[in-house]
C-alpha cells in the first residue's frame, strides 16, 4: 500500500482513489507543475490535501470561493487536521490571528482567496512558512479565455517566482484546449504537464427538449417522477414561483437564490440534502461545494451563457454514478435572451464609469484612498438609490474587477465570530472579580472549543436556547465582553464585500483595457453561440457536442441522448452504428474515398449506412474534399499528456 494511500484511509476511510487521482499526487511528488483536468464531482480537492499530509509544510491553497473555502476548513477540521482560511472581509484582529497560526501553529493547509495573495501581511511572513505546495483551485479563472476570469489570480505567477522550488498543482473541472494552454503559460509551468480524466459521464444521459410552457411540463413531468433534483433558472422570481406550482401539485420541493437570507438558504439546502425536500429550484448561486450523491436530474429551465456553465451545472446529477439525466428545456425565445444578454453583459463604457465614480461616493472612499480595504456592500440598495439596472451594475462590476480595479465577494454567509483576548489564567481572574459573567463565559466554553487560538463561529440563538435567556442577554454579554477586550465579537452579517485592489481614481482616468472589454465581449458572443448550437442541434449526439467543445475529439456517440435515441428509433441500434462506423473509419482511414467507392466497400443495410454516414459528417468525424472525396479526421486526445 502506498503512503498516499495510507493517509486516504486514515483521514477520510476511502479503501482506494479514483480514477487518476493517485497518478496526479505522484506526478506533484515527483517535484513536476501539474495541471489536472478531472470532471465535476472528480474529487480534486481530496488531490492536493492527501499529498500535502504527505510531507512536511504548510499547502498553500488558492480558491475563489469563499462559502467553499469555509466549508474545506472546517471539514479538515473536524478530521484533526490543523487549517486556516483568509479572505477579505476579515478584520485586521482576525487577520493577525491566522497569519500567527500559520506561522507558529504547525498548520497543514492555508487557504487564500487570491486577492489575498501578495499583500504586505502575506509577504512578511513568506519566509517563515514552509511551503510544500501550492495548489490552484478552479484554476480556469486565470484565463481570460475562461468563462471566470478573475486577474487576482495572475498574482500565483509573483508567488511562483518567490518559491521556484515549490511546484504547482493547478485543478479545474472546465476548460477548453486553450484555456489548458493558457493556465500553464500563466502559472509558468515549467514544463506542460496536463492529466486528464475524460469529462464524459457513461452514467449521465444529456437531454433537450423543445417546449414553449416550460413550467407546465415540469410540473407535469416531475410530478410522478423519482428521485432528488434540482431545477435551475436565472431569475430569482421564477424559483418561488416554480417551487410553488409545484408544491401545489403535490410535489416536495423548495427554492433558493442569493436573495434570501442566510438562515434560510441553510435550511432550505440541509432540508433538501436530507431529503426533507425532494427538488430545489435555484439559480446559480447554489451547488457550488454542494456534496449529494444522489441527485437524479438536473433540469435547466432557463439556458445558461456558456457550456461550461451548463457542464459544471448539469454535472451535480448522478456522483454516485447511478442513471441520471441532465435536461435543458429550450425554445426560440431563449435565443433572443441570450443576444440580448450581451447588452446586459457589457454595457457602454460611459455607464461603468458612472457606476464606479457612485460606488466611491456610495462608500465614501475619497479619491487616492481605498486600495486593500474591504467594505460591505448592499448591491440592490446601491443600484436603486443611483438607479442603475441592477444587472448593468453588476456586470459593470465584474468588467471593473477585471481590470483589476476591485472584488465582488461572494461573502453573503459571514457567521458571528469569537475570539478569547486574554489568556486562560487572565480569564479565571475576570470571572472571579466579575461573578455576574462567570455562568455566561462557563457557557460559551462548554458550546464551543478553539476560541483561545483563533476565530470562531458561533450561533447566538443556540446559547439563548441552552441559557434559558431571551437572544437580547445574549448579545449584551457579548457586546460587554468585546467592550472589556476580554473577547473580540463580530456579529454575522449577510452583505457581501467590495475589496478595492488599487486606490480610487478619478473616473476620467478609468480605463476599460480593449482585452477586457473588446476581446471578452467577442469571447462572450462565442460562448453564447456554443451553447445556442447544442441546445438547437437536433443531429449531433449531446455528450460528443460537449466532450469535443472540451478538447476530446475521439468521443463515440453516447447512445442514450435524445439524439441518438432518435437513431435507434429509426432501427440503428448502438451495435449496428458502431458496426458500420467501424467499417467506415477502416476503410477511410486506408485512403480518402468518393461517396459511391466507399459504398461499394460497405456491407449492410443501406438506409442505415446512410444514416450512418450523415451523422458522422454532421459531426465533422469525416469531412468532404473539395475533390468530393471523404476523409477521416478524427483525432485522437492524450489523456495523460506529459511532455517536454
Amino acid at each position: 500500500m502506498s503512503e498516499f494511500t495510507e493517509i486516504l484511509q486514515k483521514y477520510w476511510g476511502y479503501p482506494a482513489f479514483r480514477p487518476l487521482q493517485e497518478d496526479i499526487i505522484r506526478s506533484v511528488a515527483d517535484g513536476h507543475d501539474t495541471l489536472g483536468l478531472l470532471p465535476t464531482g472528480g474529487g480534486k480537492s481530496v488531490i492536493f490535501q492527501v499529498f500535502a499530509l504527505s510531507r512536511p509544510g504548510l499547502c498553500v491553497v488558492v480558491t475563489p470561493l469563499i462559502a467553499l473555502m469555509k466549508d474545506q476548513v472546517e471539514n479538515l477540521k473536524r478530521r484533526g487536521i490543523k487549517a486556516q482560511a483568509v479572505y477579505s472581509g476579515m478584520t485586521r484582529g482576525e487577520l493577525k490571528v491566522a497569519y500567527d497560526n500559520i506561522t507558529w501553529g504547525d498548520y497543514k493547509f492555508l487557504y487564500l482567496s487570491p486577492e489575498r495573495l501578495m499583500t504586505e501581511r502575506f509577504k512578511e511572513r513568506l519566509d517563515k512558512l514552509n511551503i510544500n505546495l501550492i495548489a490552484v483551485d478552479e484554476a480556469h479563472c486565470i484565463s481570460q479565455w475562461g468563462y471566470d476570469f478573475r486577474p487576482s489570480y495572475l498574482k500565483v505567477a509573483q508567488l511562483r517566482e518567490l518559491l521556484p522550488d515549490v511546484p504547482v498543482l493547478a485543478l479545474t473541472a472546465t476548460a477548453t484546449p486553450q484555456v489548458v494552454d493558457d493556465i500553464q503559460e500563466k502559472l509558468l509551468f515549467k514544463s506542460k504537464n496536463v492529466l486528464r480524466k475524460s469529462f464524459k459521464r457513461d452514467n449521465l444521459t444529456y437531454k433537450v427538449r423543445f417546449e414553449e410552457d416550460k413550467t407546465g411540463f415540469l410540473v407535469r413531468s416531475l410530478k410522478n417522477s423519482k428521485g432528488s433534483g434540482i431545477i435551475y433558472t436565472r431569475s430569482r422570481k421564477k424559483t418561488r414561483e416554480i417551487a410553488e406550482m409545484m408544491q401545489k401539485a403535490g410535489v416536495s420541493a423548495t427554492y433558493y437564490h442569493a436573495g434570501l437570507s442566510s438562515d434560510s438558504r441553510n435550511l432550505r439546502q440541509e432540508g433538501w440534502i436530507k431529503g426533507k425536500f425532494r427538488i430545489m429550484v435555484a439559480t446559480n448561486a447554489f451547488g457550488m461545494g454542494i456534496d449529494k450523491p444522489d441527485v437524479r436530474f438536473v433540469v435547466h429551465a432557463d439556458v445558461p451563457d456558456s457550456i461550461e456553465a451548463y457542464f459544471q451545472e448539469a454535472g451535480r446529477a448522478g456522483r454516485d454514478g447511478k442513471k441520471s439525466v441532465a435536461l435543458l428545456l429550450f425554445n426560440n425565445s431563449d435565443k433572443v435572451k441570450l443576444k440580448k444578454g450581451l447588452a446586459d453583459k457589457f454595457p457602454q463604457p460611459d455607464v461603468i464609469k458612472r457606476i464606479y465614480e457612485a460606488l466611491g461616493n456610495y462608500l465614501q472612499i475619497a479619491v487616492g484612498y481605498g486600495k486593500g480595504l474591504s467594505y460591505e456592500f448592499d448591491l440592490v440598495d446601491f443600484a436603486k438609490k443611483f438607479q442603475f439596472s441592477f444587472i448593468h451594475t453588476l456586470s459593470a462590476l465584474k468588467i471593473l474587477e477585471q481590470d483589476g480595479y476591485l472584488q465582488l465577494t461572494d461573502e453573503v454567509n459571514r457567521q458571528s465570530m469569537v475570539y478569547f483576548r486574554v489568556n486562560r489564567d487572565d480569564l479565571y481572574k475576570f470571572q472571579v472579580d466579575n461573578a455576574p459573567f462567570d455562568a455566561f463565559i462557563k457557557l460559551l466554553l462548554r458550546s464551543y472549543t478553539g476560541m483561545f487560538t483563533e476565530y470562531r463561529p458561533i450561533n447566538e440563538d443556540i446559547l439563548a436556547k441552552r441559557a434559558g435567556v431571551k437572544i437580547e442577554l445574549i448579545y449584551k454579554y457579548l457586546n460587554t465582553l468585546d467592550a472589556y477586550k476580554i473577547i473580540h465579537y463580530i456579529p454575522k452579517t449577510d452583505t457581501p464585500f467590495i475589496v478595492y485592489l488599487c486606490e480610487r481614481v478619478q473616473a476620467s482616468r478609468l480605463t476599460i483595457s480593449k482585452d477586457n472589454y473588446g476581446v471578452r465581449k467577442k469571447n462572450y458572443e462565442k460562448q453564447v453561440e456554443a451553447i445556442i448550437h447544442y441546445a438547437s442541434s437536433n443531429n449531433q449526439c449531446r455528450s460528443t457536442i460537449l466532450l469535443k467543445y472540451f478538447g476530446e475529439k475521439n468521443s463515440t456517440r453516447c447512445g442514450t441522448c435524445d439524439v441518438c435515441q432518435g437513431l435507434n428509433d429509426i432501427g440503428v441500434s448502438n451495435t449496428e452504428f458502431q458496426r458500420i462506423s467501424n467499417d467506415i473509419r477502416m476503410h477511410l482511414s486506408r485512403k480518402p474515398l468518393l461517396q459511391h467507392e466507399l459504398f461499394f466497400n460497405l456491407k449492410g443495410n443501406e438506409d442505415h449506412i446512410h444514416i450512418v454516414l450523415r451523422w458522422l459528417l454532421d459531426n465533422e468525424t469525416i469531412v468532404k474534399r473539395i475533390d468530393e472525396k471523404l476523409e477521416w479526421v478524427e483525432t485522437g486526445v492524450a489523456y495523460n499528456d506529459n511532455t517536454d
